[in-house]
């Protein structure tokens, strides 16, 4: 058998944090800490409680309104500050059933570099978490944000509102609604987020529609980037 490709503690092997991900004055070593030629994150998920969290969360799985994220998932990454020398650990976990998905920061472990200094409330909200989620998830799904949710109505590009209660009624005609597709994206996020195992077939059912036809919506959805990729081997 020949020898894996993969060096051994190549944190950016998986792709899901890269070097580029980080902004000026941080970066990602090759190597996991402490030298392991493995990931550890398991281990790390059992030490913090993780792992009882991720049975507890696959119980519920495929119940109405369940807000499973996959918890079992989420990867830990370290990261190191050049110029002082901090080390954290963040935990990366994907978010399949948020509208739309993403990866969501869910974890961190701050290490100064010298053990036993003190951390303060600076130090924690000079942490460029945000900048790193908004990094990877650009790379990932190209996403666009198509609007913000408040008082339970979503105010879309064209300056229309929508309640959140009618992202589940028909849709209409592309030609003749303003933000369709955007209305296309957040449906199918709804959807999904529901349990729904094919959201675009469902969808097709609730506007009356030819599955292919819907199937081509949510394409164009996802070519201007409202939604991410399809994910292979999962149906809608």
């Amino acid at each position: 058998m020949p020898p894996s490709s993969r060096q051994p503690a190549d944190q950016s092997a998986d792709g899901l944090l890269t070097p580029g991900d980080l902004p000026p004055g941080w970066h990602l070593p090759d190597r996991f800490p402490g030298e392991r030629a493995d990931d550890a994150s398991s281990q790390i998920d059992a030490v913090l409680g993780y792992a009882d969290q991720a049975g507890s969360v696959a119980e519920g799985a495929g119940r109405p309104g369940s807000q499973q994220n996959e918890t079992a998932d989420g990867r830990w990454r370290y990261i190191e500050h050049t110029a002082t020398g901090t080390r954290v650990l963040i935990r990366l976990q994907r978010q399949a059933f948020a509208v739309p998905e993403e990866v969501r920061i869910t974890g961190v472990v701050y290490l100064p570099w010298r053990a036993g200094s003190p951390i303060t409330s600076q130090d924690l909200r000079q942490l460029p978490t945000a900048r790193i989620e908004a990094a990877i998830n650009k790379r990932l799904f190209a996403m666009k944000r198509v609007g913000a949710a408040s008082a339970g109505k979503i105010a879309l590009p064209s300056g229309r509102k929508v309640r959140e209660k009618d992202l589940l009624a028909p849709l209409g005609d592309p030609k003749k609604t303003p933000d369709f597709y955007e209305l296309v994206a957040f449906q199918h996020g709804r959807l999904a987020s529901d349990g729904d195992a094919n959201p675009t077939a469902t969808m097709a059912r609730t506007s009356g529609v030819a599955l292919s036809t819907a199937q081509g919506w949510v394409a164009k959805a996802r070519a201007r980037g409202l939604l991410p990729p399809g994910r292979r081997g999962r149906a809608g």
